[in-house]
């Protein structure tokens, strides 16, 4: 639905296309697989083994270049800009306090509340995460034409730093943080951040809540396609490198793929940490199924962008079967 909003341009550069490996799609999807894909309307799906494409497919008119909504999957960039924010020395580290960019929160819990308790998850925000609810704030703010003025009048409700709770408002306030930070749009600094360094083939889009006030949707909604979906999954499968080049330091990439609550095993920075078959896995995860998925000790990333995800209990706290079956059907694909 990016087409229906105002969209602000997250630039390429010179592209650098993904290999294709040499068993590319010489290997038929398995009937499990297509039986997920009919039921849950896939429209891309894609399998790098080695960082090359070993299998892809494309449904429902869409194409290796067809731009597809992220939603939640943007949490995950956004978190990978606080990194590189971080790296650059425009944010001083995970503890810097909100309050340092935002003085109206600095009082009671809000004087509290630190970057890191935003990219984790952890910072009590007074926020309904209700999707098909009209009267929810997150609802709101998908439609709201003045997102600043909206984050701007929110208070922290519980002590920041103690527990997880999956607020998208969290990601809004800390896009709104590196903005200031970086003194550029999001959409300009993932360009020149990760964007064009990575080689992304084409560029994207990201959806505003207003096309004259120009804030984006940090807590969701690039619009780009699979193939350069997949390029954040190898970034942090290779700890902040690419091809030679840091983009990331290392250590933010490991802090972001490992839990910070041993009572949330399932949620770490910005990134989704499944574990499957004796296998430690780490995804960016969005609304409606649009998984990238990455076993790094296998060297193997799974995309597959769709219209829907298998329902099941609280997603914020347990993976649907459809997650874990894309990654069973892959594995299968990948030993015959």
């Amino acid at each position: 639905d990016f087409k229906e909003f105002d969209n602000d341009t997250i630039e390429a550069g010179t592209p650098q296309p993904w290999p294709l490996h040499a068993q590319y799609n010489s290997v038929e999807p398995t009937a499990g697989l297509m039986e997920w894909h009919d039921k849950l309307g896939t429209v891309a799906f894609l399998i790098i083994k080695n960082d090359s494409i070993w299998y892809e497919k494309y449904y429902d008119g869409y194409d290796e270049s067809s731009r597809s909504n992220s939603f939640s999957v943007a949490k995950s960039m956004v978190t990978s800009m606080l990194g590189k924010a971080i790296m650059e020395g425009k944010v001083k580290g995970l503890q810097q306090p909100l309050s340092d960019f935002f003085p109206q929160f600095s009082e009671g819990y809000n004087a509290d509340v630190t970057v890191g308790d935003l990219a984790s998850m952890a910072s009590g925000l007074d926020w309904d995460e209700a999707y098909y609810s009209p009267f929810s704030i997150t609802t709101r703010a998908y439609f709201y034409d003045d997102l600043r003025e909206m984050m701007l009048d929110l208070d922290f409700k519980e002590e920041p730093g103690k527990d997880y709770k999956y607020l998208s408002g969290n990601t809004q306030l800390l896009g709104m943080v590196l903005e200031k930070a970086t003194d550029k749009s999001l959409s300009d600094y993932l360009s020149d951040s990760f964007w064009k360094p990575m080689g992304a083939e084409h560029s994207a889009y990201w959806q505003l809540d207003d096309e004259e006030n120009g804030i984006e949707k940090a807590y969701c909604c690039v619009a780009t396609n699979a193939r350069d979906f997949a390029r954040f999954g190898k970034l942090y499968k290779d700890f902040g490198m690419w091809n030679g080049r840091k983009i990331l330091d290392s250590a933010f990439v490991v802090r972001s793929i490992t839990p910070r609550f041993k009572e949330s095993p399932q949620y770490g920075y910005g990134w989704w940490l499944p574990e499957h078959n004796g296998k430690q896995f780490f995804m960016m995860r969005g609304h409606l199924g649009q998984y990238i998925i990455v076993q790094p000790e296998d060297n193997l990333i799974i995309v597959r962008l769709g219209h829907k995800n298998a329902k099941g209990p609280d997603p914020t706290i347990k993976f649907s079967d459809d997650i874990y079956a894309y990654i069973d059907e892959a594995y299968k694909m990948l030993s015959p």
